[in-house]
């Protein structure tokens, strides 16, 4: 037994590290692990260089020994034992059995490794958090946690997002609120679906207490890769808001926009998420919340970020502005 233990150790200290191979048209030959092929970029990580986007049209053939899901054509996905180097162009899809396909890397629009527990889906978000310490004439303490996170399996699309803040002055709270919106997407097309809505609100220092919030309304996807997204949305919602002085419900028109993009080998992310109300009362024109950001990602997992938000509203002939610029630390995945 304790020589086959130690034979059994001594293969696996010495079997070789698994690593993808990219051939490039001109020759060269790059090794690291393939991290996600969308929008015409192949994102591969390196020892050497972290992590590199390679246009799919310069690459000649490829291999990787672990198991990945390849779309071509459609909404669906076929699993890959492996990919193995063919002529130039092409490239043979492993199905664990025998030879597999040779298809040409045209073909192909997509390749995403399967994660545990979500097989044939994307699952992405991040979770930022903010901390604000005063100590001159008064004490003063602010902290913001922010997050948001979706996972996306062929036609649907599911996104969570919500927030906390808490400020204090003195050991006397000033600010206390949280907020957690879910919103579905069905998709008919690449980039056209529909959406549904769900938003809670909950602050404990404005007139109304409460609010709740149910739309729907059609979306359209510009874009979605690894690169970033972009999507904009018009939704019919009934706004319900509680007060200990009574409840209003009321319509609105909301339009919306999401947008995410990767610059300068994905270290930067900029990011925008804007939505704009329009109920349907004369006391209220319209009702704006944004935000503007910008991410650094330290590594595969940390973030450092800057967000400016502006809240605006306009009525009675007055417009009046909340703004706010926050400095933090978060996670991503």
């Amino acid at each position: 037994m304790l020589r086959s233990l130690s034979g059994l150790f001594f293969c696996l200290a010495c079997a070789p590290i698994w690593a993808d191979t990219v051939w490039l048209n001109n020759g060269d030959r790059i090794s690291g692990e393939i991290i996600l092929l969308d929008g015409g970029k192949l994102a591969l990580k390196t020892k050497y260089a972290g992590r590199v986007l390679i246009d799919w049209k310069d690459i000649d053939t490829l291999s990787s020994e672990k198991p990945l899901l390849v779309k071509r054509g459609g909404f669906d996905s076929e699993h890959s034992h492996s990919l193995k180097a063919a002529g130039k162009g092409l490239v043979r899809l492993g199905d664990g059995e025998g030879e597999g396909e040779t298809v040409p890397l045209a073909s192909i629009r997509q390749m995403v490794p399967p994660r545990p527990l979500l097989k044939d889906r994307i699952w992405e978000g991040n979770l930022d958090a903010k901390l604000d310490m005063e100590r001159n004439e008064d004490r003063q303490d602010e902290w913001k946690l922010k997050g948001d996170t979706r996972v996306e399996y062929g036609r649907w699309r599911h996104v969570l997002s919500g927030q906390f803040e808490k400020e204090t002055k003195n050991g006397e709270r000033t600010e206390d609120n949280w907020e957690l919106e879910y919103d579905l997407d069905r998709f008919f097309t690449r980039h056209w679906f529909v959406r549904g809505s769900f938003d809670q609100h909950n602050d404990e220092f404005e007139f109304f207490e409460r609010r709740r919030s149910y739309g729907t309304g059609p979306g359209y996807r510009f874009w979605d890769d690894e690169l970033g997204r972009f999507d904009l949305i018009a939704q019919l919602t009934r706004f319900q808001l509680e007060s200990d002085a009574g409840d209003i419900d009321f319509n609105a028109y909301s339009f919306e926009w999401d947008f995410k993009r990767l610059i300068w080998g994905t270290r930067f992310e900029l990011y925008s998420k804007a939505q704009l109300q329009v109920p349907r009362i004369e006391e209220v024109d319209y009702v704006l919340d944004s935000e503007f950001g910008l991410r650094y990602r330290l590594n595969d997992w940390a973030r450092l970020s800057l967000l400016y938000e502006l809240d605006q509203l306009r009525g009675l002939g007055e417009t009046s502005s909340d703004k706010h610029y926050l400095i933090g630390v978060g996670i991503g995945w």
